[in-house]
Order: C-alpha cells, then sequence, then structure tokens
C-alpha cells in the first residue's frame, strides 16, 4: 500500500511561535510581545465593523475594490496594482507559491522574519540565509548569494526583530543589481512607525520586478482581523491574484480596513506617540546597561550581556505582570523584544527594569 506523504519541503517547517499573551496568576497583564498598537484601533474601524456584521449572511466581494479604491487614494497608488490578502503573510504567500518552487532558491537574511524560510519550505524552494552587518540587513551579501537558481529575495525595511532599517540609497542599489528574474518583496509592516521613507512604493512603481507588502495589524490595530496588501507590477498582480481565494477576506475585514486606512489622523498620532516613547524607552534601556540599536520600528531589541541576565530581566518584568519576546530564534539569544507603549506602559517597563538593575523587588 503506498504511504502518503507530504510534498517537499513541508516537513522541513519548524512550527511559527507567537508571542505569549497570558502570566500565571496574574490579571493585570501588560502584553508587549507581539508588536501591537496598544492604542487599538481607529474607533471609525470598530463602528465599520459593528455596521458591516448587519450583513454577514452574504458573501464578501471578490474583488476588494472599495478596500483597494481606499488604499490607492491614500497613498496615491493604482488600485488595479494592488491585491488583498490575510495579513501581509498571506500576499507573502502568494508571491512564494506563484513564482518559486522545487530546484529554485528564496533569499532571506540572517536575523529576517522567520516566516521567510517556511514561506520558502511551504512552496518546495531552497531557503537561503544570508549574514547581516550588525544587525543591519547587507546588500553585498544579498547579491553575493544570488544564483540562476534564485526567484525570491525577502526583505523586512524595517526589520523584525532588530527594527534596523536599510537607507534609501541601499536599497535602490540592490533593487538596481538584481537580475530581472529575481523578484525583490519588500516586507514594510512597520514602515508606518519609519521617517523619510516611502516602504519601497517608488521602486515597485518604476520596476516589473519588485513587490512591497502592507499589513493592518500594526499600527492600524487590527491584528485580530488579518487583512493585508501588496503593490507591484500588474504582471505579478495579475498572476497572484489568479492563486488568491475568491473570499479570502470576510465583509468584517474589508469594512473595517477601509475605514482604518482612511483615519490619516489616527496613524499620524500613533506615530507621533511612538517615536516619542520609543526614544524615551531606548534611552532608558541604554542607562540600564542594556544595548540596543535604533529602531524605526514600534518596538525596541533589548541586548544583555549574557543569557543569564537576560533571563533575570525577563523575570523581573514578568513579575511585574509585563511580557517581553526573547527572540533567541531569530539567532540573539541575549535578546528582549519590547514593544513600545504609552507613556504609562513605557514607564512600567523602564520601572520595573531600574528596580531590577537595583536588586528591588516589585
Amino acid at each position: 500500500m503506498t504511504r502518503i506523504t507530504a510534498q517537499p519541503g513541508i516537513m522541513d517547517i519548524a512550527l511559527y511561535q507567537g508571542g505569549r499573551s497570558q502570566l500565571a496568576g496574574v490579571t493585570d497583564v501588560l502584553k508587549l510581545s507581539s508588536n501591537e498598537n496598544l492604542l487599538g484601533a481607529p474607533p471609525a474601524a470598530g463602528a465599520a465593523l459593528v455596521q458591516a456584521a448587519q450583513g454577514m449572511h452574504l458573501y464578501p466581494s471578490t474583488d476588494h475594490a472599495p478596500l483597494r479604491a481606499a488604499i490607492g487614494e491614500v497613498w496615491g497608488l493604482d488600485p488595479e496594482r494592488l491585491i488583498c490578502g490575510v495579513g501581509s503573510d498571506e500576499v507573502l504567500q502568494f508571491v512564494s507559491q506563484a513564482f518559486s518552487g522545487p530546484g529554485d532558491e528564496i533569499i532571506y537574511t540572517e536575523h529576517g522574519f522567520s516566516m521567510y524560510p517556511i514561506l520558502a519550505n511551504m512552496a518546495g524552494a531552497t531557503p537561503v540565509c544570508v549574514p547581516e552587518n550588525e544587525r543591519v540587513v547587507d546588500v553585498d551579501a544579498i547579491l553575493a548569494a544570488v544564483t540562476e537558481r534564485t526567484r525570491i529575495v525577502f526583505l523586512a525595511n524595517p526589520a523584525n526583530p532588530t527594527g534596523t532599517m536599510l537607507a534609501n540609497g541601499e536599497l535602490d542599489r540592490l533593487a538596481d543589481a538584481l537580475p530581472d528574474y529575481v523578484i525583490l518583496v519588500i516586507d514594510g509592516a512597520y514602515v508606518e512607525f519609519a521617517t523619510d521613507y516611502d516602504g519601497g512604493i517608488s521602486l515597485a512603481r518604476s520596476r516589473p520586478n519588485v513587490l512591497v507588502t502592507r499589513t493592518f495589524s500594526k499600527i492600524y490595530g487590527l491584528g485580530g482581523l488579518r487583512v493585508g496588501w501588496g503593490y507591484g507590477a500588474p504582471a505579478l498582480i495579475d498572476v497572484m491574484t489568479r492563486i488568491r481565494q475568491p473570499f479570502n477576506l470576510s465583509v468584517v475585514q474589508l469594512a473595517a480596513a477601509e475605514a482604518a486606512v482612511r483615519d490619516t489622523d489616527w496613524v499620524k498620532d500613533c506615530a507621533a506617540l511612538n517615536v516619542e516613547q520609543r526614544a524615551r524607552l531606548t534611552g532608558a534601556l541604554r542607562q540600564l546597561g542594556l544595548a540596543c540599536d535604533d529602531s524605526h520600528a514600534n518596538f525596541v531589541l533589548a541586548r544583555a550581556q549574557s543569557e543569564a541576565e537576560a533571563d533575570a530581566a525577563e523575570a523581573a518584568l514578568n513579575a511585574d505582570g509585563i511580557l517581553i519576546r526573547r527572540v533567541g530564534g531569530y539567532g540573539f539569544p541575549t535578546g528582549l523584544r519590547i514593544t513600545v507603549g504609552n507613556a504609562e506602559q513605557t514607564g512600567r517597563v523602564i520601572a520595573a527594569l531600574t528596580r531590577w538593575r537595583e536588586g528591588a523587588t516589585p
């Protein structure tokens, strides 16, 4: 009898582990482990969701036209060059599935988002990891890894979990040097928290082999709904749309995302608060002897001097009901990724770590 077997690459996938959301015996948990917008979603998004739920017995649109039109208006993009997915993760899956397979290679960087090798294995392609330079993407290392089998380069900018960002000139240099048969995917989950950066849109607008992706899970506060989008050349979008499930987004997802993307004032306010509290948190961490790079996202990656010190710092935070993300799986066994919150939440983190350094108890 023939044994049932999985497709090549699938059994090489390590299951994705999300940030913890509970602490045993603690009710007032401050969750800073998943880079969520702790201010929540725009009120307009919640109102749109409630209204849309009245039509939950009806199928949603298959073309996502109203949402694509809203994204196009806000970002100055041609809606025909947009595709929407269940979070930006699904858009990344579309490009992997549509343009790579067994015998092909997908490049990602040393500390890149852990979904990238998973997506390569899902498609049966070979994931190729290249080194970074002091926690920043190294363009030359990427270019040196390109072969005739390379089909996709995944690049998060700003990066997760480091928060570092590749300069515009370096991003242009990478796009210019890649062969035309290689798709550069610029994952912009944290673009709205960065300054003087369009998330690669200008590159995707002018080049046939550049795709940018965005999510509503971060600054828009819709992580629980899972909505994302991608923008690229018509030929890329056409191929990806052919493998997209026709009803991949529900009526409430579509309505909430449309309302959220139109609330540009909310986005500006959230970004401004993040800049302020990110600088405060970064400065405090450095004063407490925890190294960290300048972040361009809504989190800061603190690096302890040893795993034991990182364990102690995490324990001190947990004792105060604060959850952060350990990122050993990303190559940082001494790393603690901390989401940036409001003034009170940031103060709570600083106070807990200060007590730890001083040897006091909460």
